[in-house]
């Protein structure tokens, strides 16, 4: 979160240089992968400094993504980049539908159970193809629940800060 309270999201980074005009290679963590380039402002950190960049613009190039930044015109501007991560504030996105949720919302939810019991908070989330899994840390143990509602996530507040689940607490 910056001053203002805004949370910031981690969306890719710099891996690299492509051709002598200033573009660079791009690591994208949206899916799909080119989504990357609807979210605007960015911020480039790197090496303890920070610059906001508007309208970056870019492309499918091969296996990977390569991007040109504003006034970003040669290749020595360029690599200086190499190793920049690209954040947006969270209110960049587009407001989930109804049911569906971002990850970066539910990190730091409370995890109870239906009965009550505390199973600690999401430290973070993981695809395994079939469903998404939370972990949920309480100091001493971590729980992997999968996360599908109704099956095992009954609610989601994130209001309250608290998701609710069906899950053993000794499991």
């Amino acid at each position: 979160m910056d001053s203002a309270g805004e949370k910031w999201l981690l969306l890719g980074k710099i891996v690299g240089l492509f051709g002598v005009d200033g573009w660079v290679k791009v690591e994208s963590y949206t899916q799909p992968r080119e989504r990357i380039f609807k979210y605007r402002p960015w911020s480039l950190r790197h090496a303890g400094t920070e610059a906001a960049v508007d309208g970056a613009t870019g492309r499918t190039q091969g296996r990977g993504l390569v991007a040109h930044l504003p006034g970003l015109a040669d290749r020595d501007a360029a690599a200086a980049l190499i190793g920049a991560e690209i954040w947006i504030p969270r209110s960049a996105l587009p407001k989930p539908k109804r049911g569906e949720y971002y990850w970066a919302d539910l990190e730091g939810l409370e995890v109870v159970t239906t009965s009550g019991v505390a199973l600690g908070r999401i430290s973070h989330l993981f695809s395994t193809g079939a469903n998404d899994v939370i972990v949920a840390r309480d100091g001493t143990r971590e729980r992997m629940i999968p996360f599908v509602l109704k099956q095992f996530v009954h609610e989601v507040d994130l209001d309250s800060g608290r998701m609710t689940v069906e899950w053993d607490p000794d499991f």
